[in-house]
């Protein structure tokens, strides 16, 4: 997210091991920090002048502001453009974003007008974010972006209206089996329409390929530094782009998963307190509690299941990278959030 502030100098990729799950978790908690969107225009400025005091060698090491700094850059700004993300579309805006559509599909007995306009909701929601989040070397244009979108948005609502026509006919089942899945149609139309989602608004990386870069070892980083000489891509690789498009596809499912599964259940088993029998307005502040609850412990256990930096075997991508790997041999490229 630096790489376009002044500076030959590299910062460290996180103060956590990211090449442990446990770490990348915590980093992708620092990513999907809500508290960050309330950094003004000239918190968003001081974060970069102080990171970029830091690759000037103004600054001989990270300290706490520091930090603080890199993760309000990575957290705003785009990885490939340096521009910050519009912000509804960030990842630390993802849960508040998602909240109310959530909820929406959730809320119980909802007709055939009320599921298609929330999975309508919750897909225009998705190729925003998608879009907005993507590896921008292999942009979409806006042809593409509305055919993706078309064929996402019919995808969620067959589905979804599928299933709903499905349960009520399902014979043998206890009526409070029938029930449970009623309420987990919302989590087969979102899970499946999510993955259809990626890969639908970035197929054109998977067409054209996205960028590789070598891996660079310590000391072609300090040449670097001292030379101010800029890495240059190695070209475009489509099996890099597949790998980084289906990982992002999974993380998508990994994150929905929790979250449209465990607030339904919880809820099925609270409509039938007595206390909650004796409230019935209670039910909506209860769901957006939950979805709240389970969305912020979600996201960045599934944004931590791939790194974003990912780093491959060059002979693993097209013969054209073979040799050409940087360290170890190896090459990296964003895989996008």
């Amino acid at each position: 997210m630096s790489a376009s502030l002044p500076g030959n100098r590299d910062l460290p990729s996180s103060q956590y091991d990211l090449t442990t799950y446990w770490g990348r978790v915590r980093h992708s908690a620092d990513l999907a920090d809500p508290r960050t969107l309330f950094v003004s225009s000239a918190g968003l400025d001081q974060a970069k002048k102080l990171v970029s005091s830091y690759k000037q060698n103004l600054l001989p090491s990270m300290t706490p502001d520091l930090w603080h700094a890199k993760k309000v850059l990575d957290s705003t700004l785009h990885p490939d453009t340096g521009e910050p993300v519009f912000l509804p579309f960030r990842m630390s805006a993802y849960v508040l974003s998602n909240l109310v559509v959530t909820a929406g599909m959730l809320t119980p007995g909802l007709q055939t007008t009320g599921t298609l306009l929330w999975q309508i909701a919750n897909q225009s929601l998705n190729v925003a974010i998608n879009n907005a989040n993507a590896n921008k070397s292999t942009p979409l244009s806006v042809s593409q972006i509305a055919k993706s979108y078309m064929l996402a948005v019919s995808a969620s609502c067959s589905v979804a209206l599928g299933l709903n026509a499905l349960v009520p006919r399902l014979r043998g089942i206890a009526p409070s089996t029938r029930v449970i899945l009623g309420r987990l149609v919302p989590f087969a139309a979102v899970s499946s329409a999510s993955a259809l989602n990626v890969f639908l608004m970035r197929g054109e990386e998977i067409r054209r390929g996205i960028d590789v870069y070598p891996v660079l070892s310590e000391a072609e980083k300090k040449k670097r530094e001292e030379t101010g000489e800029p890495i240059e891509s190695l070209g475009k690789s489509k099996k890099a782009a597949t790998i980084a498009v289906g990982e992002t596809a999974i993380s998508r499912v990994l994150n929905a998963t929790p979250i449209m599964v465990v607030p339904p259940l919880v809820l099925v088993r609270l409509e039938k307190t007595a206390w909650l029998k004796a409230r019935p307005r209670m039910i909506l502040p209860l769901n957006l509690g939950l979805v709240l609850t389970t969305s912020l412990f979600a996201l960045p256990l599934a944004l931590a299941a791939f790194p974003q930096r990912q780093s491959i075997s060059a002979s693993s991508l097209e013969e054209e990278f073979w040799e050409r790997g940087g360290k170890d041999g190896l090459v990296e490229f964003n895989r996008g959030m």
